[in-house]
């Protein structure tokens, strides 16, 4: 199969620069050895669009956080992807803490972030009533906000099917050759696939893919982050993202809304050997309790629905890696955070590489879209508008998942939409079903039939995401 670019991994990386790619007169696919979109980093970090404040001056992740950033209202207004510009506070409760706070003023003010304010206490306090005693005094950012990771990768990924490009699951790039005019991509599966430009945006394999085009000039190393996730009667904890004052390279413990209306402390940070080690530890919730208790008290344990934790692609360099290393070949690796908050802005930059380099040339579609479908979202709508839509389709008024009001037909739809699901994690993360507190516990078996429905099989091949995670064993009776 011959295409003009193949981006390896469809997290939101890899997704946000087919996004751009799609506006052009060229064959793309997207190749991820996952069955669905943000299947890893992409599904399991906090959301967070960074105003830009804490990364080194003159580095890519300062001038692509800030990019992205003022990119990501209109981004997400196109993709019809929830965004929230709510504004963030790092909190300072000691003068050492306060010289840090100014450190990060100073920062960002070199990045370009805009509108920032050093808050004293009593404006702090106005700000956020339900902090800790002792606050000195606060960084204000105003351009700060929330998004839904996943949701936004999948919504690009649609758009870009929408305007031609290729999604292949479940295909795992094992090897790559450099052949005349571009390089020859072989599967796990033994099937070759030929492109005149790869662009590796493997995330935590990164490192892997490059190693296979002859680049071996960084590694990635795993840094898993646990979070815990709370019922949204504690939604309205707090109205702005929280930090605290940043140490050892993270950005430390955080408290802040979604934009689904939960509320979630997390994550720590610490370096795992293991690329698929996600598991939550006793240690790691400890850890996250206490420290979110240093900047917000009164948050009740006993209203948390779930935890999880992902795990950060950190690279080697210490910075995003987007280069040419060999002709044709394009890393965007080691997107780390704030590599959310960038990935517009990231996907932008990759295509200007590709433009410079002249691998292929970029002629812009007639009739390109950057929009995608409305998705319909029953949970939100009126009762008015609830009653029209159920008078079109019955369907609609048949909720599956009571905990969010998820109704038949909108899972239905998130099966039949370009780079649709094809499991349960699939569903939850473009519907929310089975995100509310019971955890799919009612909703997951409906689930599992409408997809064996809509996809034709029998309910014993459905998985959770993939591979040999099946939900049904065989039938008792």
């Amino acid at each position: 199969m011959q295409y003009d670019v193949i981006v390896i991994g469809s997290g939101v990386t890899g997704a946000m620069t087919a996004y751009h790619l799609s506006r052009y007169q060229l064959r793309v696919a997207v190749l991820d050895k996952n069955l669905e979109p943000a299947a890893e980093t992409s599904s399991a970090n906090s959301g967070i669009v960074h105003a830009g404040y804490d990364a080194k001056p003159g580095s890519m992740k300062a001038l692509l956080n800030v990019r992205g950033n003022a990119m990501m209202g209109d981004v997400c207004a196109k993709l019809d992807v929830p965004f929230k510009r709510i504004g963030s506070l790092v909190v300072a409760f000691s003068e050492d803490e306060a010289k840090t706070v100014q450190e990060l003023y100073e920062s960002g003010v070199k990045n370009g972030v805009p509108d920032m304010k050093v808050l004293n206490a009593e404006e702090t306090y106005a700000k956020e009533p339900g902090l800790q005693p002792g606050v000195t005094c606060a960084l204000y950012a105003p351009s700060a906000g929330i998004v839904c990771p996943y949701e936004l990768t999948t919504a690009a990924l649609e758009v870009a099917c929408v305007n031609g490009a290729e999604y292949l699951r479940q295909t795992e790039v094992t090897a790559i050759e450099k052949i005349d005019g571009g390089y020859r991509l072989t599967d796990a599966k033994g099937t070759t696939y030929e492109t005149r430009v790869v662009v590796n945006a493997a995330g935590l394999y990164a490192d892997a893919v490059a190693a296979m085009a002859g680049d071996t000039s960084f590694t990635i190393r795993p840094r898993k982050g646990e979070y815990i996730l709370f019922e949204k009667s504690m939604g309205k904890a707090v109205s702005h993202v929280v930090f605290q004052t940043p140490a050892a390279g993270s950005k430390g413990v955080l408290v802040s809304p979604t934009v689904d209306g939960n509320l979630y402390i997390g994550p720590n940070a610490n370096y795992v050997e293991d690329k698929r080690d996600t598991a939550t530890t006793y240690e790691g919730m400890n850890e996250i309790k206490t420290c979110s208790a240093k900047s917000v008290g009164g948050l009740d344990m006993r209203l948390a629905i779930t935890n999880f934790a992902g795990l950060r692609a950190t690279p080697s360099t210490g910075d995003f890696i987007l280069n040419e290393p060999a002709p044709g070949f394009f890393n965007a690796a080691g997107i780390e955070s704030p590599g959310l908050s960038a990935a517009p802005a990231v996907g932008e930059y990759v295509v200007e590489l590709i433009r410079k380099s002249g691998a292929v040339s970029l002629v812009e579609k007639d009739g390109w879209t950057a929009s995608r479908e409305p998705v319909i979202r029953f949970r939100e709508m009126s009762t008015a508008e609830r009653a029209d839509l159920v008078a079109r389709d019955s369907r609609y008024g048949r909720i599956i998942c009571r905990c969010e009001t998820v109704t038949e037909q909108e899972i239905r739809d998130a099966i039949r939409r370009p780079a649709g699901a094809r499991s349960v994690d699939g569903v939850k993360r473009r519907t929310r079903s089975g995100m509310g507190k019971c955890q799919g516990g009612f909703c997951g078996p409906r689930v599992v039939d409408i997809l064996a429905e809509e996809l034709g099989c029998d309910p014993t091949e459905i998985t959770k995401f993939g591979g040999a995670s099946y939900m049904l064993t065989g039938k008792t009776r």
